[in-house]
């Protein structure tokens, strides 16, 4: 059973590896995108206030993984800046950024709340009662952050739709 519960704390730290990735991605996703909307203040005040969450999630990661002697991975860590910013980039292009920009970023955080939910698992079963009570909290954060998308997004369509038929109104951001 020993080498069983190493082989799980190894995954467990690399998932968390994995997860500050993750988080270093949506930040550079979210501050790309909420530096761009200019006519939808509400959701740019929202995905604001998700970036202050995420940029205390990647240290709460962070220290989950010093604590368990390891350090974050920089190759990881570029990686996902390296896809947001593509991700980011492709947006720009099109007619209907706001709308991409809702869609990817409710894809993006129902994978977020995927991992969390493996990842607290994982620490409950090495015995890592404080990484498991961090999961949970950033779990719950993207929780909200999901449901908050959800249910906003049909409100944001037909705003966006009546503004793309007023010529006098910008609709893509």
């Amino acid at each position: 059973m020993e080498s069983d519960t190493s082989k799980a704390a190894e995954h467990l730290l690399d998932w968390l590896r994995d997860a500050h990735a993750m988080e270093e991605q949506a930040e550079t996703m979210l501050t790309s995108l909420a530096g761009r909307i200019e006519t939808y203040p509400e959701v740019k005040q929202r995905i604001e206030r998700h970036i202050v969450e995420t940029r205390e999630q990647q240290r709460l990661v962070r220290g989950c993984i010093e604590r368990l002697g390891g350090d974050t991975s920089m190759f990881k860590d570029l990686t996902g800046k390296m896809m947001a910013t593509f991700q980011a980039f492709s947006g720009v292009f099109a007619s209907d950024e706001i709308m991409k920009g809702a869609m990817f970023s409710y894809a993006f955080e129902n994978l977020e709340i995927a991992a969390y939910s493996q990842l607290v698992e994982a620490a409950k079963f090495v015995g890592d009662a404080e990484t498991a009570a961090v999961c949970e909290r950033i779990l719950q954060e993207e929780r909200a952050m999901a449901q908050w998308i959800e249910h906003n997004t049909p409100g944001l369509m037909r705003q966006f739709l009546m503004r793309a038929d007023d010529p006098e109104s910008q609709a893509k951001r």
